[in-house]
Parts: C-alpha cells; sequence; structure tokens
C-alpha cells in the first residue's frame, strides 16, 4: 500500500501551464509504476499518463500527448504532470495512482489512488 497526496490544481487561462506534483509515502514507492487520471464533470475518470518504477518508460494519452509530461523523483518519493498548451477541454479533477504493475496502471486500474485535485481551464 502507498499514500497518495496530490497538489498544484489551480485555474488558469487557456495556453498556460500547471505543474501537478503527487508525494507518496511508504519506503518502496521506487517499486511502483505511477500514472495520472482525470475525471471531468458528467464523465468516466480516464487514463492520462503513466510512467514506469525506473522512470525509463512513459505513456500518454492521444488527447495530452505533446503537451503534457510525466516523471518521478524516486529520492523525493514524488510524481509530476506538467502541463502545457492547456485547453478547457483538459478542466478536471486529476488524480494520482500507483500500481505495481505498468500494465495494470494503463489499463486504468491501479490499486491506490490520491484524493484528486482541481484543474480548471479557463477560455
Amino acid at each position: 500500500q502507498v499514500q497518495l497526496v496530490e497538489s498544484g490544481g489551480g485555474l488558469v487561462q487557456a495556453g498556460g501551464s500547471l505543474r501537478l506534483s503527487c508525494a507518496a509515502s511508504g519506503r518502496t514507492f521506487s517499486s511502483y509504476a505511477m500514472g495520472w487520471f482525470r475525471q471531468a464533470p458528467g464523465k468516466e475518470r480516464e487514463f492520462v499518463a503513466a510512467i514506469t518504477w525506473s522512470g525509463s518508460s512513459s505513456f500518454y494519452a492521444d488527447s495530452v500527448k505533446g503537451r503534457f509530461t510525466i516523471s518521478r523523483d524516486n529520492v523525493k518519493n514524488s510524481v509530476y504532470l506538467q502541463m502545457n498548451s492547456l485547453k478547457p477541454e483538459d478542466t478536471a479533477v486529476y488524480y494520482c495512482a500507483a500500481d505495481l504493475s505498468i500494465a495494470t496502471m494503463t489499463a486504468a486500474v491501479p490499486s491506490n489512488w490520491g484524493q484528486g485535485t482541481q484543474v480548471t481551464v479557463s477560455s
């Protein structure tokens, strides 16, 4: 088990940038694949990005490719989501997630979730 706490959400104008952070507890953070998901009002939660335990590979939803970058720091037990060129359709609650399997992560069924942070992009 790992506990996750997101931060960095807020209100930004279209075209702007935000950086989300997720702090994880536990000494086995470096064993976990990490990911970000989002849920917009009235919509299902969707996969955004994921990164392997080593950080050597990352995966993105088509809708964010080229605009978002996921990264991690295994010394600081943290994962980040740099979001550039934000669009109003990126407005959602963003969730950090952790799982021992990158396959489970990209299948959108990770075993550990944070509480979420709101991102609002105004037009």
